[in-house]
């Protein structure tokens, strides 16, 4: 079976709105003001949704023997679905060009100032789709990060804490996943790297948000999902993560988070660690309030490029983190002084 919603959403509404375009200048009007940036809008915010649900259907044979069978029609002027699904798309961006191009053509004084301010509509039904896909898209990554990212509790994570059965409900209210809210923070970047532990290297994943750096492991399971599943899979993960997820795996919290201001990252000089087998290295410090370490992680990256990256992702987030927490501060003290004098 195939949900014909999550693969086409309201295209057959968006055609009927496109089909009824050329009926005279109020026509036009009614089009662009209305009915064409809200039907477009419900359609693009599915479409990233679409895509990904398309690449689920194409690992069953039914429906791949099918589509090839349907593009082949003429109707279709030999393009793929994929092709056609972002049609609309590039037609909605391509409006406001159009509408100059008439704004410029037209001798009518009144009918150059409807003409531009649809113009001026239509750029900012653009402008506020792409924030509304952004949100969307922060949103569905986070909801699945809340599924697929483990919190061990204290004493499964650390066994240098011994919590009698007797008092460990005091800790179960105290789950952490409120932390990875849409509303609190932004993922910046992520991804897969190898941890140095004293007997073995380990597979990690790690997550850097606007406010900390989240470094979990990776877990297989030897269930696999189905087909059926896969297409529940978030389209704005990373593949590693996709990966992951579809051989039934889960990231598995290591350490608490670190926060940006209590995090140091330093390139490790390969003649230090080529004896241990080590390529690529840089450490990770976790500092308290005191600045005394009280955890540190040496990492290694596929390649030295991605190393760099990794460390330039860490210190431009530390420095944007560092700048928002002063202006903040510069904030409170503005508030208190004028608190004060009234």
């Amino acid at each position: 079976d195939v949900d014909l919603w999550r693969l086409f959403a309201n295209l057959e509404e968006l055609t009927q709105v496109s089909q009824s375009r050329n009926e005279g200048k109020e026509e036009v009007s009614r089009y662009f003001r209305g009915s064409l940036c809200q039907s477009h809008q419900t359609y693009c915010l599915n479409y990233s949704a679409a895509v990904f649900y398309l690449e689920s259907l194409r690992q069953r044979d039914d429906f791949s023997i099918y589509l090839k069978w349907c593009e082949q029609n003429e109707q279709c002027r030999r393009l793929h679905l994929p092709e056609l699904l972002v049609a609309p798309l590039h037609r909605l961006t391509r409006y406001p060009l159009l509408l100059k191009n008439i704004w410029k053509r037209s001798s009518d004084s009144t009918e150059k100032i409807m003409i531009y301010s649809i113009k001026e509509k239509v750029e900012k039904s653009i402008r506020d789709l792409e924030g509304k896909v952004k949100w969307l898209d922060n949103f569905q990554k986070f909801r699945h990060l809340q599924e697929i990212i483990i919190w061990p509790p204290l004493w499964d994570r650390d066994k240098r804490f011994f919590i009698p059965e007797c008092l460990k409900h005091i800790f179960k209210d105290h789950t952490a996943e409120h932390i990875l809210s849409p509303t609190n923070r932004h993922l910046l970047y992520e991804g897969k790297l190898t941890l140095a532990e004293s007997t073995r290297f380990l597979d990690v994943y790690l997550f850097l948000f606007d406010d900390f750096l989240l470094i979990t492991k990776t877990k297989r399971s030897k269930k696999k999902l189905g087909s059926a599943d896969t297409g529940l899979i978030c389209p704005s993960l990373t593949p590693e993560l996709q990966t992951v997820i579809k051989e039934g795996g889960s990231c598995i919290v290591l350490d608490q988070p670190i926060p940006l201001d209590r995090l140091v990252v330093k390139s490790i000089d390969p003649l230090h660690v080529s004896v241990f087998g080590l390529r690529n290295a840089f450490l990770i410090q976790h500092e308290n309030r005191y600045r005394q370490c009280v955890a540190a992680f040496l990492l290694q990256a596929q390649t030295e490029d991605i190393k760099k990256t990794w460390m330039t992702q860490i210190t431009a987030a530390i420095s944007c983190f560092t700048k928002s927490q002063e202006t903040k501060k510069i904030a409170l003290i503005k508030l208190s002084a004028e608190s004060s004098e009234i």
